[in-house]
Order: C-alpha cells, then structure tokens, then sequence
C-alpha cells in the first residue's frame, strides 16, 4: 500500500484527493489546523485507511512535530494543498501588506519546509513524489488581469521552487512538480468556477500516479497537459 500525505485536508481540493486516494486504496495521512473540527475528514479516517494529525503548515513547530511522529516511515508522495488567497486588499492603490507577507510565508515557505523536513520520509519510498498545488495565476506566459497581487506572486514563487528543487532531487530520484488544480468550485475558486473539487481530485490522481523522472520539473495541469511557466 502506498502512502501519501496531503497538507489542508479538511475541504476543498484537499478534502477531494482525501477521498481520492482513500478509495483507490492508499493510505492517507491527512493534515490540517484543527482536526476536532474536521467532521469530513473524520469520516474518512472511520474507514481506516485515513489518519489525521494536526499541523498548522505555518508553523515551523507544528511542521517539525509532524515529521517527528512520521519519522522512519515511507512517503510515497506528498502534496502540499495548505494554501491562502491573500485577502481581499491586493491593489495597486489598496495593498495589505502584513496580508500578503503571511500569504507568502503558507503558500511559499511552508511547503518548501515541509517538503524538506519530510525528505528522510521520502527517501525511503521506491517512487517519492512531491507535488505543490501551484495556480496558473503565478504564470508569467499566461495573462490573467489584473489585481491578487498577494495570490499571484506567492504561486509564481512556490512553482520556481519546486522546479529548483527538482533539479537539486534528481540524483536521488525524487520527482518534484508544481501542479495547477483547474479553476475548482472551492471557497477559493468560487462557485463560478468551471470544474468540482472531486474532477480535480480525480485529475490529479491520474497526473500523480502516472509521474516519472521526465516530467519531474515541470508544470502540469490538473488533466495531464503541461502549462506554459
């Protein structure tokens, strides 16, 4: 059985590749701020291929205590869902600043943390994958209007990342993507948005099962095809 560890698991994308994953038949380690109020994902873990523990992904201590209790166990593949949307201040003329330093400190420096502080997890695993939910609003080859500044710049940041740390992995055999979800019926994508949560999930099983060396690197969308940086 292989294991996989998804970071913001109690709704939305997170919550979906929970329920993903569970039912293919991995086992899910599921990681969020306040699991006594995650009644979803405690569902889940009644079905006992689901374990939840506790991390605030912006929370250096919280990040090293859950590498602590996972210490000496395989990860096959981790994804790094925890993510923030900046706030509603991200304008020219109307910025909060405090806002989007804090968007940067959970959509950019918590997953190269947790990415790092798991590695010996990852390095015993025979296929480790590390999957980061970037967002084609950070891409430079791709205009998307105007505004979301905090958002934009944190996912531009978090894709650059983990392609360097792609390149750094690659004589260890670790595959380490940037991956854009869709535009997802979440609290974050609105209800405009033009796929479900369980879509994206299923997407992204396929793309996460299906990675190889060659494609570590790179950036992909939710259905395979490959975005432009």
């Amino acid at each position: 059985m292989q294991t996989i560890v998804i970071t913001g698991a109690n709704r939305g994308i997170g919550l979906a590749l929970s329920r993903e994953f569970t039912e293919k038949g991995w086992h899910v380690i599921a990681t969020c701020r306040n699991p006594s109020s995650a009644s979803a994902l405690q569902a889940l873990a009644n079905k006992g291929q689901l374990e939840i523990f506790q991390c605030d992904v912006s929370s250096a201590s919280e990040t090293a205590a859950l590498c602590d209790a996972l210490s000496g166990k395989p990860i096959d593949v981790l994804v790094n869902n925890a993510g923030i949307m900046g706030g509603e201040h991200q304008d020219l003329d109307d910025m909060d600043y405090e806002a989007w330093a804090s968007t940067m400190d959970i959509n950019v420096l918590a997953p190269f943390r947790i990415s790092t502080s798991l590695l010996p997890c990852l390095r015993l695993s025979t296929n480790p994958r590390i999957i980061t939910i970037s967002s084609q609003m950070g891409a430079f080859g791709k205009v998307m209007g105007t505004g979301q500044y905090a958002y934009r710049s944190s996912k531009a940041a978090v894709s650059k990342v983990m392609q360097v740390m792609a390149l750094q992995l690659a004589n260890e055999g670790i595959i380490v993507c940037p991956v854009h979800p869709g535009w997802v019926q979440t609290d974050m994508g609105g209800p405009s948005a033009t796929i479900t949560t369980a879509e994206s999930a299923a997407g992204l099983y396929k793309l996460i099962d299906g990675l190889t060396m060659e494609k570590s690197g790179r950036f992909w969308t939710w259905d395979g095809n490959e975005h432009v940086w």
